[in-house]
């Protein structure tokens, strides 16, 4: 097993939790909120903000944690690769694993009720989902979704849906289908990381019986939906723009500041070619490092679409 040379205890912790993957459940709280305040017109209340922030972070870290227990001990995670946790690496033993994902858990629940207390109970409804989705995405359960085709489902919805919803509610109050349908372009794009990394990982998840999409799937057909995951958003958002502008008057359409998503094209593009090239890549970690590559494609795509929206908001003021 590969260690690193003495590693801080803040740093084998760092690793553990594993913080590239940090932007991914993030990004949907900070466009919930950002889409209530500057495209809503509710208030902005800066510790609904945080505590929702801190609360998905801590949920994320425990799940990252479990998820490393489990992979390690089917024998999935034998050496470290890039995105590797703690565990692998030798930096925490299974107990301290366990502990810690147990701690992130309670922290991050204990928060969620507190803002279900001051706002209102349908935050304990969208929490209890996610939460559940969170601890039983990777178990020791049969009811593991990750290892049951039913990954890719699993962080569309935590780290899309119900993150971009729930961001709403703690600011507004109410529900609405906007932050739902909004959201949907970037979730697709958190299905893209996790596809990348269980494309690479089909043969070892394969001889483990762990059956992810990619699995089932196979490598060209998984090229095609990887394709699929990464160009999809950019249609996904001109379709929200144009469709209802045209077909349905009178409804919320995505304001045309959406537009500049399409920054975030040449992205994409050198994405695809590394996925093509993936038998015979340019660099050595082409393909290996693609979901670390794709995590940056979904980080720059949250951020244009949450600028988006203050453009929209500034354009509107000004008008």
């Amino acid at each position: 097993m590969e260690k690193t040379k003495h590693p801080s205890f803040a740093e084998r912790w760092w690793i553990s939790v594993r913080p590239f993957a940090f932007p991914a459940s993030t990004m949907p709280v900070i466009f919930g909120t950002v889409l209530a305040v500057a495209y809503g017109g509710y208030p902005f209340n800066a510790l609904n903000f945080v505590l929702a922030l801190f609360g998905m972070l801590f949920l994320h870290s425990g799940a990252n944690i479990l998820s490393d227990i489990y992979d390690y001990k089917k024998g999935l995670d034998k050496v470290p690769e890039p995105t590797s946790g703690g565990i692998v690496r030798g930096f925490i033993s299974i107990r301290e694993a366990k502990q810690a994902s147990h701690l992130f858990f309670a922290t991050g629940t204990a928060i969620g009720l507190y803002l279900t207390y001051i706002t209102g109970p349908v935050l304990l409804i969208i929490g209890i989902a996610g939460l559940f989705i969170g601890y039983f995405y990777t178990s020791g359960s049969r009811m593991s979704m990750k290892y049951n085709g039913l990954g890719d489902f699993a962080v569309f919805m935590d780290f899309g849906i119900l993150g971009s919803l729930g961001a709403w509610y703690v600011q507004t109050g109410q529900l609405s289908w906007i932050p739902v349908l909004w959201a949907i372009p970037m979730a697709t794009l958190v299905i893209a990381i996790l596809h990348a990394n269980n494309w690479r990982d089909i043969q070892s998840d394969r001889k483990g019986k762990i059956f992810t999409v990619a699995s089932l799937l196979g490598d060209k057909r998984s090229l095609r939906y990887y394709g699929f995951l990464i160009y999809g958003p950019f249609l996904m958002v001109l379709f929200m723009i144009l469709v209802p502008y045209f077909l349905i008057p009178g409804t919320d359409f995505m304001p045309f500041t959406f537009l500049i998503t399409l920054l975030a094209l040449p992205l994409a593009i050198r994405l695809w070619k590394k996925a093509l090239n993936r038998k015979t890549p340019e660099m050595p970690l082409d393909f290996i490092g693609l979901d670390g590559a794709t995590a940056k494609l979904n980080l720059t795509f949250g951020f244009l679409c949450t600028a988006a929206i203050f453009v929209n908001a500034l354009i509107e003021y000004l008008v």
